[in-house]
């Protein structure tokens, strides 16, 4: 082990790949965060998505790992709290609009306060 430490130091990472790879060593590079995030092949198929967010800016994520050549999946942000509340209100519990407003009006929908601890 201190012999190939001592090698790979001499090295980065894709070199020694490249150089072992030749005599048919199996290795990888172990990429960090960064890298993976920058690395434009993990971007081009889908690994590594970009991922717009309102309050957070852009990000990156993982991607969807299945990939179906008839059926693919787009990435997409967590729905902020309480951004479908109206919606699920009204389309599936059938609220009419002035329902609603009474449930807003009620404090129902306010979040939870947070008292101090005695």
């Amino acid at each position: 082990f201190a012999r190939i430490e001592q090698w790979t130091m001499t090295k980065t990472k894709f070199e020694a790949m490249e150089i072992l790879n030749k005599d048919d060593i199996p290795c990888g590079p172990i990429l960090s965060m960064k890298e993976i995030a920058e690395d434009q092949s993990l971007r081009a198929t889908g690994t590594v998505v970009e991922v717009d967010h309102p309050t957070r800016g852009k990000y990156v994520s993982v991607g969807n790992p299945i990939k179906l050549s008839d059926s693919p999946s787009d990435v997409t942000r967590s729905p902020l709290l309480g951004e479908h509340t109206d919606e699920i209100l009204r389309q599936v519990l059938g609220f009419t609009d002035h329902q609603v407003a009474d449930i807003h009006d009620s404090g129902a929908l306010d979040p939870p306060r947070k008292q101090a601890a005695e």
